[in-house]
């Protein structure tokens, strides 16, 4: 029996608002994590609405009909996402006068949804009045103004995401597929999301403001398919004692080129990852308020509880 510490959110749904002018990048990225997720298994359902019928990108590019914002329907624990905009167009009268949309916006929050957004799209929930008194980013090129327009927020600079209270900033552009590729974690567990990143050939998810990076994508940082390929097998099967040449075969190399490649194209030995990659298992199972100690080596690949305890303090 396996057992995870994340609860598999059921039927989440991610819905993108589509404002005029919508910086194709913002919206592009984190919607190909949830594409890729789905495609993974993930109970996810995109959804997609806008302000108006007439949309294009800011560099013109045109976007078919859409339904309208207020058609969309979200419970508690889904996610709408509000990817970047044209600062001129955001910030026009046009924009300013929805107050619709910022109630719509204002009721999404208070209902449980939590609102995100991508670079500029932060000027939107600001404008709502949802920023206020909330710790919250945008592009860095965005960060003062938006702190000087919207003297309530309390506008970090040089970070990624960050979250407070439901609601999620974004630094915009690549740091929209790091926020989406958090959210995958959150409903689906680290190692899931580590499946999607890898998917996307990203092999350095960033976290928010920390520097750390998840251990499932730790010693990526390189091209060879047979290194990958037993690293993939290490991860995905914990419970199980790895040799040599069981991993040899994986790769399709012999144990000497093995042991020797992938030192070179990691940096750390397989023992090493081995250990590693269980310290990280273990950190999982520790969540979890109904498993032995017993269960825990099972799962590991250990075969002593002596040995869990060991691993528990180096963890």
């Amino acid at each position: 029996m396996h057992y995870q510490s994340f609860t598999v959110m059921a039927n989440t749904k991610i819905a993108f608002l589509i404002l005029p002018k919508i910086h194709l990048l913002d919206f592009a990225g984190p919607d190909q994590v949830f594409y890729e997720a789905i495609d993974y298994g993930a109970d996810i359902e995109l959804e997609y609405c806008c302000l108006n019928d007439q949309n294009e990108t800011s560099t013109r590019f045109p976007i078919g009909p859409l339904k309208h914002y207020n058609e969309v329907k979200l419970k508690k624990g889904d996610y709408l996402l509000i990817p970047g905009s044209d600062t001129h167009h955001l910030l026009s009268e046009e924009i300013r006068s929805q107050k619709d949309l910022f109630e719509w916006l204002k009721m999404a929050h208070a209902t449980g949804v939590n609102l995100c957004s991508i670079c500029t799209g932060a000027y939107v929930l600001a404008l709502a009045g949802l920023l206020d008194n909330r710790k919250c980013t945008t592009h860095w090129k965005h960060t003062a103004k938006l702190q000087t327009l919207f003297p309530e927020t309390q506008v970090i600079e040089n970070i990624l995401f960050v979250e407070d209270e439901g609601i999620t900033t974004s630094a915009g552009v690549t740091s929209g597929i790091d926020m989406a590729l958090n959210i995958v974690s959150t409903l689906n567990g680290e190692l899931f999301s580590y499946k999607v990143a890898r998917e996307l050939v990203v092999y350095s998810r960033r976290q928010g403001n920390q520097a750390q990076q998840s251990i499932y994508l730790q010693y990526r940082n390189h091209i060879h398919s047979g290194i990958h390929k037993v690293q993939d097998w290490i991860q995905e099967n914990t419970d199980k004692k790895s040799n040599l040449a069981d991993l040899g075969e994986i790769a399709c190399m012999s144990t000497r080129n093995l042991t020797r490649i992938f030192k070179k194209e990691t940096g750390i030995s397989i023992n090493e990852f081995t250990t590693l990659i269980r310290k990280e298992k273990l950190k999982t199972l520790l969540k979890l308020p109904d498993i032995s100690r017993k269960q825990m080596a099972v799962e590991c690949g250990l075969k002593s509880e002596r040995q869990i305890i060991r691993l528990i303090r180096q963890a």
